[in-house]
């Protein structure tokens, strides 16, 4: 198949860890390599944000990267980018006028309005990452989304020849907007098993129980939780990558340890290079994750293939990941978190079981090859449906 990727504003080659970079930006990579090595031709259409990008680049063999020229060539938040998708809807068209796609997956609620406005008859499945009814939900009047994204959303679902859900709280949240159950499929994120497994380089260590939180630095990621936490674990250091120590997340972070008097137990590192995340996460104790929400959460499903116990909120995705090989607990609520983190440190035996579960589950259900072969299936549904439909029509 050919088969078109749309990410408009999570460009497959760019650095994870910004405030609008890290796990679509990693799926949609991951995603296009693992259906090229299945045989099939993808292009991946994100936008251009810097003018040194050139207008194509190889990502991979059978992978491209086009970068549409919509709106400044420089960085812009992706919450300001609704002036610039007209633009973007109109360049996918002139490009599919001349090569149009077997079938094209939207990633994200602006990908999919474009995508349906420039298909002309060219399947669409979408996937949105996040909905916009929950962070709603969660951040209230702090949501800087547009006006108009949940009444997209919920048109989407019901235009889309498919819509590909991460797991079942999406599912059920994409029922109570109204989108019909059965055009929805659960295919999960998934993980690069051969560079998140349990052998491997370690990390420096902290030099005593080291605690991991590793992300993008916004506040609903929930790290202020963990601060709050650690009061409550004497002899535990936490280590928090992800972002620039100058992004006012850190800032904000790094301060709160202050005036908990824990400037010496917590360490904010900034942005790690992908390809040392492994080693890092091998060298905690425990990995943590306890975001407000979260659709689906890869830090902790690439801390379980580390064979790394795993502490997560209770909420979105982690209760199909985590649950029954880690450790839930409840948002928001550190005294909660400590708990459970000072029973998971006090007991080797009990880490060694949960990082042992965590790895098998990752090995079983969130490798790429098997998240592209599920993807795929969808794909040929709907091309499948699409063939059908038209037949029936007399096309």
């Amino acid at each position: 198949m050919k088969v078109d990727l749309i990410s408009e504003h999570a460009d497959p080659l760019a650095a994870v860890g910004g405030v609008d970079s890290g796990g679509q930006n990693v799926h949609v990579a991951a995603l296009a390599v693992a259906l090229a090595e299945r045989g099939h031709t993808i292009v991946v259409h994100t936008r251009r944000s810097s003018e040194c990008q050139p207008e194509s680049v190889t990502m991979a063999p059978g992978v491209t990267v086009e970068y549409v020229t919509a709106g400044p060539p420089v960085p812009v938040p992706k919450d300001e980018l609704p002036p610039y998708m007209p633009d973007f809807t109109d360049r996918l068209a002139d490009r599919w006028a001349v090569r149009p796609p077997d079938v094209v997956h939207a990633h994200f609620w602006m990908s999919g309005q474009a995508a349906l406005q420039a298909a002309d008859g060219v399947p669409v499945v979408q996937t949105f990452h996040a909905l916009g009814t929950v962070k709603r939900r969660w951040q209230g009047e702090a949501d800087t989304s547009p006006a108009h994204r949940i009444d997209t959303e919920r048109e989407l679902g019901k235009r889309a020849d498919a819509v590909l859900a991460t797991c079942a709280d999406e599912v059920r949240e994409l029922c109570a907007m109204g989108i019909p159950e059965q055009r929805v499929s659960v295919v999960p994120c998934g993980v690069d098993l051969a560079a998140f497994c349990p052998e491997g380089p370690v990390g420096p260590s902290t030099g005593g129980a080291m605690v991991l939180s590793i992300g993008r630095m916004v506040p609903r990621k929930g790290v202020d939780t963990v601060i709050r936490a650690l009061r409550l674990l004497p002899g535990a250091d936490l280590v928090i990558a992800g972002g620039s120590r100058d992004d006012p997340e850190a800032v904000r972070l790094r301060e709160l340890a202050a005036a908990y008097g824990l400037e010496r137990r917590v360490h904010v590192i900034g942005s790690v290079p992908r390809e040392h995340v492994p080693a890092l996460m091998r060298s905690a104790d425990v990995v943590v994750t306890v975001p407000w929400y979260e659709p689906f959460g890869m830090v902790p499903v690439e801390a379980m293939a580390c064979g790394v116990p795993v502490v997560a909120s209770a909420v979105g995705g982690h209760l199909d990941t985590v649950a029954g090989c880690g450790v839930l607990v409840p948002p928001r609520r550190p005294r909660a978190l400590a708990r459970a983190l000072r029973d998971v440190l006090a007991d080797p035996g009990r880490r060694a079981e949960l990082g042992a579960a965590g790895a098998r589950r990752a090995r079983e259900r969130y490798g790429w090859p098997r998240v592209a072969e599920r993807t795929e299936a969808v794909y040929t549904q709907v091309i499948d449906g699409k063939v059908c439909r038209l037949a029936a029509l007399g096309g």
